[in-house]
């Protein structure tokens, strides 16, 4: 049998069916009619909120990346319970403008913005996180042809990256963001052209799970945030120390030491020198928020044997969760935690493959792992959902259409 990923904490079952919401997950379908379903636990994510405002220090904002889960039942929950929302095109900003956010809270980061996009962020007031000298350009032009101050700050491409991290953002010649050394000549420029320089953007690396990692990454950060500081002469308004923070999905992976970065990035900022002490900083977490907070449901449709082998058909798939199928950024695929939900916590008794229902080799949702017996009407649950999931996942391959979303 293959290892299965870690079920996060804060799931339990009701007579042997896992609950999501103080509830189980069969009530949950029954409600919404069919599967595959998506659920989201506000508690979970509330929880770990609190997790965060208790850990790190005080000064620091807690930002949310849209693109992590842009449902707008749960944009809205977090309307009121983080200091900002980070997004990566206009159709996120009106994603988040539709869940009712102010737009000035709202920054917007990501190579490739088309100038309809960089015109609907200065109107509404949304930061602009400027990745290159060239949009730095056309922002300050379309600011000047509607007659409007542009929020305008900085992404800086920084010379080090988030060592251990699953995609690295930051170090080397990268789309994001502008080297290091040209960033004081822009904001200069920026200032001088009348923009309302909003400060730094500087985000070297996601998913990362060693906390030292993390800490040494948040300290050069700020080294870098006080030295461009002093080369540019003025005290940036804000900065965003980017994020990384990575949940655990495989084997082996164990849970980020969030104490330890708190204590750690407590230590870095007491260490600031003046100029920059007044400056607001924020970390922008996508995943850690609402990664563990999210399961996806799906029926098995057919129970069949080939070559020895149980494969449990179910009617999802990498359609909707394509992370777990191991199409998603990973080189060896490994298992994503999973159960069976109606026989949760139950031993195992079987080695089976859980599939979906396209016709593609690549739609596996969990290999040669160890479940209790499975049979036609079980529920399939595949953990770590909440994040990076339906929105990050081909709904439309195969005419296969999304799966139902809720936040419980």
């Amino acid at each position: 049998m293959k290892p299965l990923g870690p079920i996060p904490t804060g799931y339990s079952a009701i007579d042997g069916v896992l609950a999501v919401g103080g509830r189980k997950v069969t009530d949950w379908v029954d409600e919404e009619g069919a599967t595959p379903l998506f659920l989201y636990s506000a508690d979970l994510v509330r929880s770990r909120i609190a997790q965060l405002r208790t850990a790190l220090p005080e000064r620091i904002a807690l930002h949310y990346a849209v693109k992590a889960n842009p449902f707008a039942p749960l944009l809205a929950m977090m309307n009121g319970l983080v200091d900002g929302f980070d997004i990566a095109s206009g159709g996120e900003l009106e994603i988040v403008r539709a869940a009712g956010i102010d737009p000035r809270a709202v920054s917007f980061a990501g190579p490739g913005k088309r100038d309809a996009e960089l015109e609907a962020a200065i109107v509404a007031g949304v930061t602009l996180n400027l990745e290159s000298e060239g949009e730095a350009a056309r922002a300050l032009a379309i600011a000047e042809r509607l007659g409007v101050t542009p929020q305008l700050a900085v992404r800086v491409n920084p010379d080090f990256d988030l060592k251990g991290s699953g995609m690295k953002m930051g170090g080397g010649a990268k789309p994001f963001g502008v080297d290091a050394e040209r960033v004081p000549a822009l904001v200069r420029h920026l200032i001088d052209a009348g923009a309302d320089w909003q400060g730094f953007h500087i985000f070297a690396g996601s998913q990362a799970l060693d906390a030292e990692a993390i800490a040494d990454t948040q300290a050069q950060t700020l080294a870098l945030a006080a030295r461009l500081t002093q080369e540019i002469g003025q005290s940036p308004p804000r900065c965003n120390l980017g994020g990384g923070f990575g949940i655990p999905y495989f084997p082996g992976d164990t849970p980020l030491d969030l104490d330890l970065v708190g204590q750690r990035l407590a230590e870095a900022m007491a260490a600031l020198p003046g100029k920059i002490e007044s400056t607001q900083f924020c970390i922008e977490l996508g995943r850690y928020l609402v990664g563990e907070a999210g399961v996806y449901l799906a029926r098995v449709i057919d129970r069949k044997e080939s070559h020895g082998e149980i494969f449990l058909v179910t009617d999802g798939g990498l359609h909707h969760q394509l992370a777990a199928s191991g199409n998603f950024g990973t080189v060896v695929r490994r298992n994503y935690p999973s159960a069976i939900a109606t026989r949760f916590g139950a031993e195992p008794e079987e080695e089976a493959t859980i599939v979906g229902c396209l016709c593609t080799p690549l739609d596996k949702l969990a290999d040669k792992g160890g479940f209790p017996r499975a049979d036609v009407g079980d529920l399939v649950a595949v953990f770590c959902a909440g994040a990076y999931g339906a929105s990050a996942s081909p709904a439309s391959f195969l005419g296969q259409g999304p799966a139902r979303e809720r936040l419980v």
